[in-house]
């Protein structure tokens, strides 16, 4: 049976990795791209970087490739083993999920399958106190269907400061994890969480955040944070600015007075860099608001303030989803 060679040292890779300057601005706009889920053309972009030795750009082409066609293509393969072949767990978790060893008979030198070589890598470096390892732990645990084990690992992150556990354990929470006699508790108890990860300026937290603290009807508090998730690059939280610029009155979150021109400038602007969201349907239930020399004023600001501002838009999408 072939078998693939595991040629890193059993270590978690370091993502960052010297490129060119060119390939590096290639692979910057690719991921702007891949977080936008605009994944076709983030392939040309990415592939530069990958070829030079980049595991992060080798692990979301894999990602790509899988998320067009909807499984563990040739192409998804080849490179999540690439990925893997320099120690990427999540390369490799990946390709347990589509059965490459079982199936494509690409399997691991030495372990039975790839979360068992995944196992390998991160185990030691959990138990030795490294929050990411112990995140990539709880993933493996689920690959394994040891739900209590993953769960442990996951608290264990959240517990160690990894803001991407905290932010999962605080989803779980308002999902029904754990019990709590009130639905305002659980909803507090989410928060903790939640906090913790946003003031280390985790975006996807911050978003969750401001959601959270409006159900809870601390409106100034979630207008904080949406404001946060925008300036910081979030899709929600700048559609969230742009809706309480045009429409205040529309919802208790909104801490702004009405200003049609700015508003109408942030939702052109998010129209502009994001082809297909419902910015566009935004634009066309507020036509009647605003007149058509205000309309070419916020286009002028949208330019000037808003399109292309930095950091760039993106939905966020974790390393490890669906």
């Amino acid at each position: 049976m072939p078998r693939l060679l595991i040629i890193a040292l059993l270590v978690l890779p370091i993502s960052a990795w010297a490129l060119e300057p060119e390939t590096q601005v290639a692979k910057d706009e690719g991921m702007r791209l891949y977080g936008l889920g605009i994944a076709a053309e983030s392939i040309p972009l990415l592939e530069p970087a990958a070829e030079a030795g980049d595991v992060e750009a080798m692990y979301y082409l894999g990602e790509v490739h899988r998320l067009r066609h909807m499984g563990l293509t040739t192409e998804a393969m080849a490179w999540y083993l690439r990925a893997a072949a320099e120690g990427d767990v999540y390369a490799m978790l990946r390709l347990f999920q589509g059965g490459a060893c079982t199936a494509g008979d690409r399997c691991p030198e030495g372990f039975e399958d790839w979360h068992h070589a995944a196992l390998a890598i991160a185990q030691p470096q959990a138990e030795a106190g490294d929050p990411d390892a112990m995140l990539a732990m709880y993933r493996i645990q689920r690959m394994f269907e040891a739900s209590r084990r993953a769960g442990e690992w996951l608290e264990r992150a959240a517990e160690a400061g990894q803001p991407e556990a905290q932010t999962l354990l605080g989803r779980q929470i308002l999902n029904g994890r754990g019990w709590y006699l009130t639905n305002g508790r659980r909803l507090g108890a989410a928060e903790e969480w939640l906090r913790q990860a946003a003031e280390q300026g985790y975006v996807p937290a911050m978003n969750e955040l401001a959601s959270v603290l409006a159900n809870l009807e601390r409106y100034e508090d979630a207008w904080y944070w949406y404001v946060q998730a925008s300036d910081n690059g979030h899709i929600n939280g700048r559609q969230w600015l742009g809706n309480c610029y045009m429409e205040p009155e529309r919802d208790f979150i909104c801490q702004v007075d009405q200003d049609l021109v700015k508003g109408w400038a942030i939702y052109y602007a998010i129209d502009q860099e994001v082809d297909g969201t419902s910015s566009r349907r935004s634009l066309q239930l507020r036509r009647e608001l605003i007149s058509d020399a205000e309309r070419r004023e916020a286009e002028e600001l949208a330019g000037a303030e808003w399109i292309g501002r930095e950091p760039p838009l993106s939905n966020f999408p974790p390393r490890f989803g669906y």
